[in-house]
């Protein structure tokens, strides 16, 4: 099993930054595909970010440019930056851990953060 704990959600004006945090209860970076996800009130959870195993990120086209994940494996945490934040970023962010293997799947979430973009 594993626990996801996001902070770093909040209120910010169009242009401003944040940085959200995931922090893992053990050590799994090595093994699973990290990822960020948002969901917007009304719309379907979609993917923001995701890095793999060897660190190889992968960005949505809608967010390229202004937001970085990263990961501390010393830490067991993992992070997004968001800059040039847009009021379409608004939405609750959650960290997901996924590994697949051959008996089973292995799909964590985190809570959930708020990211309200608004003068």
């Amino acid at each position: 099993q594993v626990q996801l704990v996001e902070s770093g959600g909040g209120l910010v004006q169009p242009g401003g930054s944040l940085r959200l945090s995931c922090a893992a209860s053990r050590s799994i970076f090595s093994i699973y595909v990290m990822g960020w996800y948002r969901q917007a009130p009304g719309k379907q959870r979609e993917l923001v970010a995701a890095i793999t195993s060897g660190s190889s990120t992968n960005y949505a086209e809608s967010v390229k440019g202004r937001f970085t994940m990263s990961r501390d494996d010393a830490k067991n945490t993992m992070y997004l930056q968001m800059n040039s934040l847009k009021p379409e970023d608004t939405a609750v962010y959650y960290c997901n851990a996924y590994r697949r293997s051959p008996l089973r799947d292995y799909d964590y979430w985190g809570q959930g953060t708020q990211v309200t973009v608004s003068s």
